[in-house]
């Protein structure tokens, strides 16, 4: 399918699932889609690929981005930006299918499940080697083990990988999202003395090599969603030996030791990234794309990328608010719309009044004009979201028919409740964003929404701007309250089609980031509850009770959701790519028509 025909189909997809949903009894939808990934930035600021220049030798595509990679570590990273590059240069136990969002093999040829749900056994290919790529010289070769043998990628490799992520020391974020699921890995994960931690607490977590080539997983519930969760990049394979050499420097060019379809060969901090075709990657496994190389500079923002663009020097592009309408006039057929299920939302510090209050973290909430928002700042580029999930998501709650959403009455209402009537006494506070024009819009627009719906004045709103790795820093759960804002903007792309991604991986208390600093209580012993639970009905009841105990009228509120990301891509004509729903960006499966490209630039 042309790929432009298909993101017009995403984006018409979800748009009808949002009708439908609108007209439905009351109960939850439950088709399923999705999306890469993780905590996400909506700068508008971000595109991958491109090169116009060179159609002789190594095809090639030149990119820009706005942010470096905060982390190449596949236990480590999440991000969006470094799950992309993950997904290209480490193979995954299995794989999505980009045109069905289907799981399908990888290093996993076939996969096994217990009668009882219990135990999932995949049988792994025996000829993916791992490599060393020499950035100096531009030589790939295959790496040996001790004895001398060359290395190919394994089910230790694999047992590594997942009791690795179960470390507690490691400070991962997707820790906790594989914990719940993993027999054995909350126990060692949240250790109450991890010090004391010994060889045999890892070797009880749910994963062992039945032999070199057979990797047997056991859960500690029926999750009816693990084999999604099996493409994520927290369970990939690594090079122990390099990583023990190294360090947390292991994932440096010149140290890096990969598996993938392509090979780190650059990586200047702040300034670019490449990555080359593996030449020792199987053959059937490769691809169906024709990229050797692809390049991504950092630049300051969309404005500098979408220029890259008009002059053919990256194939795509964020097209910058301001240049939008006339970019629809003059390029109709070299532009996408893509719906990729991000959902962007202001969180709220629990640990630094005045957000401490639920009455507060309610009226900022309910104060926020989100219909108004995305059509005029936005021009019309996303959903209103009253809740978390959106739809295309098991389990996800109809889209109007959950979550208070835009009430000025009620945010009034809330916030004389919780003593600060027309915001008479209430403290400066900080607002943080991730750097880009948009986030500036989006912030900027909030500010004024509370102006006058509150009464806040905006000067008692600091807004203050940071890239999107120094967010994630500002406001990690570890972070001293002192030194965390009080309200920061952030967004979240699916990593596996589930409810439990959403409200489980990201609000329930028992996850080691808890960038909220939430405390337990009722709502979230129906998470646990939900994610364990057989029965899909159930599951989906409890799901639209969850999410309305968060967003509803009355509700906790550990975050005010804003929208659904359905953005306008600037893309060349010659340059055939569809992005992943969940996963990674498969550049793999990217191609350029060099002829086209040429014949368009001259």
């Amino acid at each position: 399918m042309n790929s432009k025909k298909l993101f017009m189909l995403l984006g018409l997809l979800i748009i009808a699932s949002l009708i439908l949903s609108a007209c439905a009894p009351a109960q939850p939808a439950s088709d399923t889609s999705g999306d890469t990934s993780s905590d996400s930035a909506d700068s508008g600021d971000s595109a991958d690929s491109g090169d116009a220049a060179v159609d002789e030798g190594p095809v090639t595509i030149r990119g820009y981005d706005t942010s470096d990679i905060p982390d190449l570590d596949p236990q480590v990273a999440e991000d969006v930006t470094s799950i992309n590059m993950i997904e290209n240069i480490f193979v995954h136990l299995t794989n999505y299918d980009l045109d069905t969002a289907e799981v399908v093999p990888e290093a996993a040829t076939s996969w096994d499940v217990s009668e009882d749900g219990l135990v999932y056994t995949f049988h792994l290919r025996n000829d993916i080697p791992w490599v060393y790529h020499n950035p100096v010289t531009g030589e790939t070769t295959q790496v040996t083990d001790a004895d001398g043998n060359p290395a190919f990628v394994t089910a230790h490799d694999f047992v590594n990988a997942a009791r690795r992520a179960c470390n507690p020391d490691l400070g991962s974020y997707y820790s906790s999202v594989i914990a719940p699921q993993l027999a054995g890995c909350s126990e060692v994960l949240f250790a109450d003395d991890p010090e004391a931690l010994t060889e045999d607490d890892y070797a009880s977590i749910g994963v062992v090599a039945v032999d070199d080539f057979t990797v047997e997983y056991t859960l500690a519930f029926p999750a009816s969603y693990f084999l999604s969760m099996t493409p994520m990049w927290t369970l990939a394979a690594i090079p122990q030996a390099t990583i023990d050499e190294f360090g947390d420097a292991w994932v440096e060019a010149g140290n890096i030791v990969t598996n993938g379809r392509y090979v780190l060969h650059e990586w200047v901090h702040g300034v670019r990234r490449s990555i080359w075709r593996n030449p020792l990657f199987p053959a059937d496994l490769a691809g169906s794309g024709n990229i050797d190389v692809s390049v991504t500079d950092v630049v300051p923002d969309t404005s500098t990328g979408y220029a890259l663009w008009l002059a053919g020097e990256v194939e795509t592009s964020g097209i910058p608010d301001a240049e939008l309408q006339a970019h629809l006039d003059n390029y109709p057929d070299e532009t996408l719309q893509i719906a990729d299920l991000a959902v962007f939302y202001i969180s709220f510090a629990y640990d630094k009044p005045p957000f401490d209050n639920a009455l507060v973290r309610e009226a900022f909430s309910a104060a926020y004009d989100r219909a108004t928002y995305v059509e005029e700042v936005r021009q019309g580029q996303g959903i209103p979201m009253r809740h978390f999930a959106p739809p295309g998501i098991t389990h996800a709650p109809p889209i109007d028919e959950v979550g208070l959403g835009y009430n000025p009455e009620r945010a009034a209402a809330a916030l004389a409740e919780a003593g600060y009537p027309n915001c008479e006494g209430f403290p400066q506070v900080t607002l943080l964003g991730y750097s880009g024009e948009a986030t500036l819009r989006w912030i900027e627009f909030a500010q004024d929404n509370w102006s006058t719906n509150l009464g806040c004045d905006p000067e008692l709103i600091q807004i203050e701007q940071q890239s999107f790795a120094d967010l994630l820093a500002s406001t990690a759960g570890s972070a001293a309250t002192e030194e965390r804002p009080n309200m920061w903007t952030l967004g979240w792309g699916p990593d596996y089609a589930d409810e439990n991604n959403w409200v489980g991986d990201v609000l329930w208390c028992g996850n080691s980031e808890n960038r909220q600093k939430r405390e337990c209580n009722a709502t979230d012993d129906k998470i646990v509850a939900a994610r364990e639970e057989p029965d899909q009905a159930v599951r989906a009841t409890l799901y639209r009770e969850i999410e309305e105990e968060f967003f509803g009228e009355g509700g906790e509120f550990p975050f005010a959701p804003i929208f659904l990301r359905i953005a306008f891509v600037a893309s060349h004509g010659w340059f055939d790519w569809t992005p992943a729903l969940f996963g990674g960006n498969q550049t793999y499966n990217y191609s350029v028509d060099t002829v086209m490209r040429g014949e368009m630039m001259q």
